[in-house]
């Protein structure tokens, strides 16, 4: 039998990464105000985590205009739902093992 811990992903070893992607699993889209409201993160924290998982293609943005304020929005991609849910599959794989 395979090692579950080989299969869990590195990427989601932060609480916050895990965070953002379990409201992005469930939600069409949030926008950086709800993450950080519903995370309580600061600006600069839940950033610098969005951009990790914007940089592994797990999440994509996009930004518009609502009036003269821009609005950035966070989807889940495929990727990202594939690789979330292999995540937590190797996590309860693990835990049924101990």
């Amino acid at each position: 039998m395979k090692n579950p811990i080989g299969s869990l992903n590195k990427i989601f070893d932060s609480r916050i990464r895990l965070g953002v992607m379990s409201v992005l699993i469930v939600n069409d889209s949030m926008s950086f105000n709800e993450l950080k409201q519903l995370l309580e993160l600061t600006d600069g924290n839940l950033a610098s985590h969005l951009n990790t998982l914007e940089q592994a293609a797990y999440i994509k943005i996009h930004k518009a205009f609502i009036g003269r304020k821009t609005n950035t929005t966070y989807h889940i991609t495929e990727l990202g739902k594939q690789a979330f849910k292999q995540h937590l599959d190797a996590l309860e794989k693990m835990i049924k093992g101990i």
